[in-house]
């Protein structure tokens, strides 16, 4: 087809809200008590062919209700592992071979599929198998991957249309390559946006991929590949293995002054830590506040605290707050809070308990620390733990140029401030401290094609999702140079 396409501009999915009585809510109830009463058979996808690994077997449970297996999965062993790379470099010539709107038809059909028939299904799994609130599902599993797909074709047509200038009679171009081999998608439990983006990324630019999902989000992962076979997916394109990923491994390999508005302040931290149940990268993990604006909104935002709903989020729809993932991290949670309280700088102000008798909960936490070089400053315990480290105002540049470096971590950070002096100086202090920094804002919620997400440091190579710069990753440039009128006699104009 000899035609420069437009594909359709992409604009980002609104969020439903799933209110008492709405045909929304009956819907997802619907497909959550459908998805509760199966007991699924967790397979690998190899070739476009389901079958279980040959490893050992593990139960799938919701994290809420640990009773409650809702599949069984078995880890893949390096014979499984091997026969995905296989499927892969033979999917590969031919998928290489499609154009690029075949290739994005394909993404933009599943998109519509997940805005539309799919939606309940992918929605549902997240919810049981993650313990996510209706909400976390909503903004993740259907609104966040619907705009993936969508701007990631955007993004890459404008990837495919950057040319180099031409000199006269010369004619210069670039073509984008897919990337030799395949490429390893690892992904995490947190985010069902996430793992259906890092196979597919790839997969549009023309790579195929071996995906090895998390066991704890294995169920919207294999209901995300069931989506993308509907949608039109080739076998072998993306192979999804299952387990531990042993084998895979093997073979594969805040702010000056107290100018902030306390409501606000109050609002991010409980939202930024507590969402999800701080199972987020870009979660509130670290507060620094300002003694004097401390002092006036400490009982109002410990009772918020107090105040957030916990439990089976799949049975009440109302609630804030799920379970933490599954046992192991359960234990971390535990240990942690365990060596917090016996730390003389730290002090529990809320929460700080943990009940596994029936799912993995852990309460929304706040410790108090006087050392900001306390552990609870440089380490990502991942769960709904909150450390504050209350400041003299006097001391405000002190505790910037502390807190830009004393984690490891550059992926998200926040100010809020009214005062437009300390934000300017924020937002200088911790220019390599964040990837993603926001004004007057939690540090979640990053958006596809608005708040393009990733940090460097131990946070990574910065990425980009949900931009053009993510792309670039999965592709390999070649340069073609073409003479119209090529020299036939070596001797330049100075030999004469």
């Amino acid at each position: 087809m000899d035609a420069v396409t437009n594909v359709p501009s992409p604009v980002n999915e609104p969020v439903r809200q799933y209110p008492p009585g709405s045909p929304d809510r009956a819907a997802l109830e619907s497909k959550l008590k459908e998805l509760a009463g199966e007991h699924a058979e967790l397979t690998m996808t190899i070739g476009g062919r389901q079958r279980m690994a040959g490893g050992e077997p593990a139960d799938v449970v919701a994290p809420h209700n640990h009773r409650q297996v809702l599949g069984t999965l078995r880890n893949a062993t390096e014979q499984d592992v091997a026969a995905a790379i296989g499927a892969a470099a033979e999917a590969a010539p031919a998928w290489r071979a499609l154009s690029f709107d075949d290739r994005a038809a394909i993404l933009l059909k599943a998109a519509d599929l997940l805005s539309g028939p799919w939606r309940s299904t992918i929605n549902a799994a997240t919810i049981l198998g993650q313990s996510k609130s209706v909400y976390q599902a909503e903004i993740d599993a259907a609104c966040e991957l619907i705009d993936f797909w969508r701007f990631n074709v955007h993004y890459a047509r404008r990837l495919l249309a950057e040319q180099p200038e031409s000199g006269p009679g010369t004619w210069n171009r670039m073509e984008y390559r897919p990337l030799e081999g395949f490429v390893l998608a690892i992904t995490p439990f947190n985010f069902t946006s996430i793992a259906g983006n890092l196979p597919t990324a790839p997969a549009l630019l023309g790579d195929v991929v071996v995906w090895k999902p998390s066991p704890t989000q294995q169920l919207a992962a294999h209901y995300t590949m069931r989506l993308l076979e509907a949608a039109g997916l080739p076998p072998g394109v993306i192979n999804l293995v299952t387990g531990d990923g042993q084998a895979v491994s093997r073979v594969a390999l805040p702010h000056r002054d107290p100018s902030a508005d306390p409501a606000v302040l109050a609002t991010a931290l409980v939202r930024g830590a507590y969402e999800y149940q701080g199972q987020k990268c870009s979660a509130a993990s670290r507060a620094y506040v300002p003694r004097s604006l401390w002092q006036g909104m400490r009982d109002d935002f410990l009772a918020q605290v107090e105040s957030l709903t916990m439990g089976d989020v799949a049975a009440d729809l109302s609630l804030f707050m799920g379970a933490v993932i599954d046992e192991r991290a359960f234990a971390k949670h535990t240990r942690a809070l365990e060596a917090a309280r016996g730390r003389p700088a730290v002090r529990v102000l809320t929460g700080g308990q943990t009940d596994d008798s029936e799912g993995y909960f852990v309460q929304p936490t706040v410790l108090e620390s006087s050392d900001p070089t306390d552990e609870l400053f440089t380490t990502e315990y991942f769960g709904p733990i909150l450390a504050v480290h209350v400041y003299d105002e006097a001391g405000y540049d002190e505790m910037l140029a502390q807190a830009a470096d004393a984690a490891p971590y550059a992926l998200t950070g926040s100010i809020v401030a009214q005062d437009r002096a300390a934000i300017a100086a924020a937002t200088d202090a911790l220019r390599f401290s964040a990837g993603n920094f926001y004004i007057n804002d939690k540090p979640t919620g990053a958006v596809v094609g608005q708040q393009p997400f990733g940090g460097a440091r131990a946070s990574g190579t910065n990425d980009k999702a949900g931009s053009i710069f993510n792309l670039i990753r999965w592709v390999n440039a070649r340069t073609i140079k073409e003479l119209f009128v090529p020299p036939v006699d070596y001797r330049y104009p100075h030999m004469g």
